[in-house]
């Protein structure tokens, strides 16, 4: 099974994971009521320059903004708060650190080692060398913010129909602005995906993810901030505090990685489709389904179950019984029996992958 598809797939729904992931390409606008006057360029011409630039020593600030109509874990909702400080010194050293309530999470690429730093339970993971292929890709991604774009336009852009629609200004740098359209046979909620691309450097600066019938963005991510240039070597360095205790990501991730196998194989993860009506589907674990899961606040750990039935609605088909998760982005099913299918597609979209050998 391909991995990094079903990675991508479950971005393209909409899904926490794939908010992670689109987190770190994009930006709401600096608006400025007078669009830019670029050079014309055709849309062909900007994806595939999209695709060969090579990102800049930069500094930036990335904001996200959630309407997706439910709340997740640990994602804002549709806040104006900066929630990363982005920093690359476009030779693979990067830094990037994340607000999390009232601590932070700090990574940390020196070109050797990448370390992870949690202020919030003051732990430090660190990779080293060839071992920390895993740490050392989120790290790269997370400082290189041109790599998940690139991931998402090649993944839809075959089943899009792809245009240059002006041009505005992000982060009070001028963009063009791209929008991936789906083609007339793809069923989908998602009206358009709209990417600005600084008109200088190539690097995807904001994505709106824009819904059937909705006027403003389910989601909007990216750069409030953004300069190019040299920055200070300090922070592509980093000296764990006094007192903590560093933990060797190799040896902990070669656990981790045991567990995800286990996870992947009980799953039976499968793709159905392509483009922008992809649907993932898979089976529950068992244990997962009878598990306790903590709440917010002062409610008792609830089980998958109690869980479904608060967030979604019970529906009944050739699936057998279920209960269906609608967002503006995306859709869930997860039957009685564990199986699940999710995608940024209507609830028939699913009910037809499930229904596949």
């Amino acid at each position: 099974m391909d991995r990094k598809r079903t990675a991508l797939t479950v971005a393209a729904a909409g899904t926490a994971a794939g908010v992670a992931g689109l987190v770190l390409i994009a930006s709401p606008a600096g608006a400025d009521e007078t669009p830019p006057v670029l050079p014309p360029v055709s849309a062909e011409a900007l994806v595939q320059s999209v695709i060969q630039a090579d990102v800049p020593a930069l500094a930036g600030a990335v904001e996200l903004r959630n309407d997706i109509g439910l709340p997740i874990p640990g994602l804002p909702q549709a806040t104006g708060d900066n929630v990363a400080r982005v920093y690359t010194d476009g030779n693979g050293r990067g830094r990037i650190s994340l607000k999390q309530g009232s601590g932070e999470r700090t990574f940390v690429q020196d070109g050797t080692t990448t370390w992870l730093w949690n202020s919030a339970n003051r732990s430090v993971t660190k990779f080293t060398g060839g071992e920390d292929k895993d740490g050392k890709d989120t790290a790269d991604k997370l400082s290189d913010p041109a790599t998940a774009a690139r991931e998402v336009v090649e993944l839809i852009k075959k089943d899009s129909t792809v245009a240059v629609d002006g041009t505005a200004r992000v982060a009070d740098r001028p963009v063009y602005q791209l929008v991936l359209t789906p083609k007339p046979t793809e069923r989908t909620l998602l009206r358009e995906v709209r990417v600005s691309i600084d008109s200088q450097t190539r690097v995807p600066l904001r994505l709106e993810v824009l819904a059937n019938g909705q006027s403003e963005p389910a989601l909007r991510i990216g750069f409030t901030e953004f300069s190019t240039g040299a920055q200070d070597p300090a922070l592509f360095t980093f000296t764990p505090p006094a007192g903590v205790k560093v933990t060797e990501g190799a040896a902990k991730d070669k656990g981790a990685k045991a567990d995800q196998e286990s996870l992947f194989k009980s799953a039976n993860l499968k793709i159905v489709g392509e483009g922008w009506d992809t649907v993932a589907t898979g089976q529950v674990p068992a244990a997962l389904l009878s598990a306790q899961i903590p709440q917010s606040g002062e409610r008792a750990a609830a089980d998958v179950t109690s869980l479904l039935k608060r967030l979604g609605k019970e529906v009944n088909g050739p699936f057998g019984t279920g209960y269906v998760i609608s967002t503006k982005v995306g859709t869930a099913l997860v039957t009685t029996d564990g199986r699940v299918a999710v995608g940024a597609v209507p609830q028939q979209v699913l009910i037809d992958a499930l229904g596949q050998k």
